[in-house]
């Protein structure tokens, strides 16, 4: 393969060179990427790459819908909204927690 990458890299030098990148659009702008802030950093390739294929794990999901939950109950003004928010959150983060818990092995 190492010829190939010098051939690769050969190629994309001549077209920078022949300033076929130049009028690219968001040239010269920061690359918008997602954010996976609530992605574990060891995880964080593994599910872009699932998430490219069209599939988000359950996780992830539940993940965002907490931070959501919180950012609402923040905002929440009507004790009664802010303590059925809390309840779902409460729900939310002991099933996360469940899931992130070791299973006992069966013998």
């Amino acid at each position: 393969m190492h010829g190939l990458d010098a051939l690769i890299e050969a190629r994309i030098a001549q077209a920078q060179a022949a300033g076929a990148f130049d009028d690219l659009p968001g040239a010269g702008k920061p690359l918008a990427l997602d954010d996976d802030r609530l992605v574990p950093e060891e995880a964080r390739v593994a599910m872009r790459i699932l998430k490219n294929a069209g599939f988000v794990p359950t996780e992830i999901l539940e993940r965002k819908e907490a931070a959501a939950l919180r950012c609402l109950v923040a905002g929440a003004a009507d004790p009664t909204q802010r303590r059925r928010l809390l309840v779902r959150l409460a729900l939310l983060e002991a099933r996360l927690e469940i899931a992130r818990s070791p299973r006992p092995r069966r013998r």
